[in-house]
């Protein structure tokens, strides 16, 4: 798994000042700024200050950044007994480590601030160098294992979560190292949360240490996202009792991607799932590791879309998984459709018969399902054209009528009205200006709709130029919500694939959202009082997440939105720009929490929430 973002494509000088002078990117900085000074005192506010003047001239000292801990904050974590300090063992597998990586691995683990922890080393080298280096530690907390034989790096492995004694375990790579507060943030994250499997961000570094490469900054537990590609990764610990539940340790069958499979099985096992938003380990990338480049291990890919479809099938959800092109390590389910449900696709319509007409022809072009029906709402249309056009579609194309809606543009309340005409077991709200582009489109959200788990459905639009119009919600940019990696090149994979693969969101935006018809009445359609026309999709969403469901964007359903195009913008001005305000007010009074200290669970609180570019804050 990798990043997009590289060296070569952060900001330049001219940008990094520009935005620094933006109005509300520098409060947000004096805001900051006054919390750090706060909580963690002047010293972490010098470093954070500094750290952002280097910014500003082009440069990343990753060392500085506001999560890497202070050295009073380590010395603190040593004396601070914690109300919950189990045993943690750390297991690392050996194979003829460079002297050079061991010894900064071991180092890292000694270095803890956290002192109740074992490292038990697995060592299946050739020579006898780790084990020479390895003697000479004079720690009891250092555990060697020599094998006779090298079985494999999960055989290897399991020899150490067998002799591991632990009641949580976490394994790091004979080449990487820990953040020195690592194992403290899980076991106080443990006794706060009561979670069985606990995950961080991570650092990608040069094979120095020294330069950073990238980050890889996470959403919470995402199940999509999770099978889409391994973003949980490092670091990531689990009680040993959870490790008993998964069916043991790894499996030999999925080489390569070993711990893709384990975290798999160890996610469909625990009740409770915390992400801590630190980077507590670090990589080091260099020529055989997965971290410079995963295409270096081609096995690992197969081994991946293996362990996918393995999960599948003890779920019992039906799907083939493949690799995707120019994305290794990136994967995609094609989940098969249950019986042929109907969908009812629902278009609000006044006048632009041209932008319809483009529509309805895309939806029997691309959306890959014969069993629906295609109801657009007549609301004031003037134009002969439009009529001309009613009367040419429902003649022509199967399952195409047209019903009434007379009163004054009301999104939500024109749908509320369409959707009891509806006769599908799914509808699909959809605008007159979107035109799916890419085969079976229909058919992709339907297989995301048909789970039990699964709330709304949305796709991948783009702009006429091809940029990014829409792949999913974030809560909080822009004080209410935004659209995920908006402008960006519509064939850019994004940041750590979150535009091939498919992703979970808080929200998806309602000019193509799918969701079962039951769904639909028993939240009550979209509130047609308080969002009528502003912020409706997004209610809805955030309400279906609070029942207990996830939401989905797929990227492999796909259209063109010519946003807007048939009613104008609702921020130029007068009375649409006064009631968009109102709506957006009353979005923001209604998720304070999520917008003021909860944040948006899949959008990593080191990302900023002035722009839509998951740019740093």
């Amino acid at each position: 798994m990798s990043a997009v973002r590289n060296p070569a494509e952060r900001d330049s000088v001219g940008k990094a000042l520009a935005r620094t002078a933006n109005p509300a990117h520098a409060a947000s900085l004096v805001r900051r700024a006054a919390v750090c000074l706060r909580t963690r005192g002047w010293q972490a506010l010098w470093r954070e200050t500094f750290y952002r003047l280097c910014l500003v001239f082009g440069k990343e000292p990753w060392q500085l950044r506001a999560d890497v801990p202070l050295r009073k904050e380590l010395r603190a974590q040593r004396k601070e007994p914690l109300p919950y300090m189990p045993l943690i063992s750390v297991v690392v597998p050996l194979y003829n480590t460079p002297p050079r990586y061991l010894k900064d691995m071991i180092a890292s683990v000694r270095a803890q601030s956290y002192p109740n922890w074992e490292l038990v080393l697995v060592d299946a080298s050739d020579t006898a160098a780790p084990g020479k280096m390895v003697s000479r530690i004079r720690d009891a907390r250092v555990r060697y294992v020599h094998l006779a034989k090298n079985e494999g790096i999960a055989s290897n492995t399991n020899v150490g979560l067998a002799e591991a004694e632990g009641e949580w375990i976490t394994l790091l790579d004979h080449d990487d190292v820990l953040s020195p507060n690592a194992l403290y943030e899980v076991a106080k994250a443990a006794a706060d949360t009561g979670a069985e499997l606990i995950y961080s961000d991570e650092v990608v570094l040069d094979s120095t240490m020294k330069h950073l490469s990238e980050y890889h900054f996470k959403p919470d537990y995402s199940p999509d996202t999770l099978r889409g590609c391994n973003y949980i990764t490092h670091l990531c610990a689990f009680q040993a009792q959870l490790l008993n539940k998964a069916g043991g340790g790894e499996d030999a069958r999925f080489d390569g991607a070993q711990d893709y499979d384990l975290i798999l099985r160890l996610c469909e096992q625990a009740k409770r799932i915390h992400h801590i938003p630190k980077v507590l380990y670090y990589w080091r990338g260099h020529a055989q590791s997965t971290a410079g480049d995963i295409s270096a291990k081609p096995y690992a890919l197969q081994a991946g879309a293996e362990a996918v479809a393995a999960h599948l099938q003890r779920l019992g959800l039906a799907g083939e998984v493949s690799s995707i092109p120019g994305c290794p390590g990136a994967y995609r389910t094609r989940y098969a459709v249950t019986g042929e449900p109907r969908v009812s696709i629902l278009i609000p319509n006044k006048d632009h018969a041209e932008d319809l007409r483009r529509c309805l022809t895309s939806i029997y072009k691309y959306g890959g399902w014969r069993n629906l029906e295609v109801i657009v709402i007549e609301n004031n249309s003037t134009e002969r054209t439009t009529f001309a056009l009613y009367k040419a579609a429902h003649d022509s194309l199967p399952g195409v009528r047209v019903v009434q809606y007379s009163g004054a543009f009301n999104f939500s309340a024109i749908n509320n009205v369409a959707a009891r005409y509806a006769t599908g077991q799914h509808l699909l709200l959809l605008n007159n200006d979107v035109a799916f582009t890419r085969p079976d489109s229909i058919r992709e959200m339907l297989s995301y709709s048909q789970r039990p788990d699964v709330g709304a459905v949305g796709a991948k639009l783009l702009y006429p130029d091809g940029t990014v119009q829409h792949a999913g919600v974030i809560i909080g940019i822009g004080g209410s919500a935004g659209h995920s990696h908006k402008g960006h090149s519509g064939d850019s994979s994004g940041d750590m694939y979150r535009l091939a693969t498919t992703q979970n969101f808080s929200a998806v935006t309602g000019a193509c959202l799918m969701v079962k018809k039951s769904l639909y009445e028993a939240l009550g359609g979209l509130d047609e009082k308080n969002f009528a026309v502003a912020y409706n999709d997004v209610d809805f969403c955030l309400r279906l997440r609070q029942q207990g469901y996830v939401n989905v964007m797929t990227p492999f359903a796909e259209g063109t939105h010519y946003e807007s195009k048939s009613r104008g913008s609702d921020t130029s001005g007068g009375e649409r720009q006064a009631r968009y305000e109102g709506e957006r007010e009353r979005f923001r009074q209604k998720y304070a929490h999520m917008l003021s200290e909860g944040g948006d669970p899949y959008y990593n609180p080191h990302f900023t929430l002035l722009y839509e570019n998951y740019g740093y804050r």
